[in-house]
């Protein structure tokens, strides 16, 4: 049997992120990797909100955003991103029932290309998306999806217990029995 890639065994949603900059080309890969994914018509129905921390008010808007638990790891990550999705489709004019899987799978792509660099992500569905919405100005077109933290991983013994403990906590996965019916 052939083994699982090894970047999709090595992801994983670390708490504990370094302040060290994320460069910018590196950035832009993340993205240009999320732009190469399949969508149902070629309609790409994925957006994206950066905010790099110290450098645009867009990272202070989603770290506001965040719930306070949230709040307290991911005011380490020196990059947010807002994750959001075209609820209608620009083929046909109707509600794109795709449009999130589809945002999904460019984000699983650019999660997999955060891997290859060294970096990591960490995706939050805890924020208030009226604040978002209000925040960016966000018409109802667009469905809000995450908020996601990126950077490298940070040195352990820096951290608060807290977070030193939520980051060394095993790592488990459903069998394949449990997930396929």
């Amino acid at each position: 049997m052939e083994n699982i890639n090894q970047l999709i065994k090595d992801r994983y949603s670390t708490v504990i992120f370094s302040s060290k900059h994320v460069e910018e080309n590196n950035l832009t890969l993340l993205f240009d990797a999320a732009r190469w994914a399949p969508s149902a018509f070629n309609e790409q129905p994925w957006r994206f909100i950066v905010g790099i921390k110290a450098n645009d008010e867009n990272y202070e808007k989603l770290y506001n955003s965040l719930v306070e638990a949230n709040q307290n790891w991911a005011k380490y990550a020196p990059v947010l991103v807002l994750s959001i999705a075209l609820k209608n489709s620009t083929v046909t004019n109707k509600p794109n029932r795709f449009a999130q899987y589809d945002t999904g799978m460019a984000v699983a792509n650019l999660i997999t290309q955060a891997t290859s660099l060294g970096l990591y992500v960490h995706q939050m569905g805890g924020f208030s998306e009226s604040k978002v919405r209000e925040q960016f100005a966000l018409e109802d077109k667009f469905e809000i999806m995450a908020i996601m933290a990126i950077g490298y991983k940070g040195e352990i013994e820096l951290f608060p217990e807290d977070l030193k403990e939520r980051e060394l906590k095993n790592r488990t996965r459903k069998s394949l029995d449990e997930i396929l019916l």
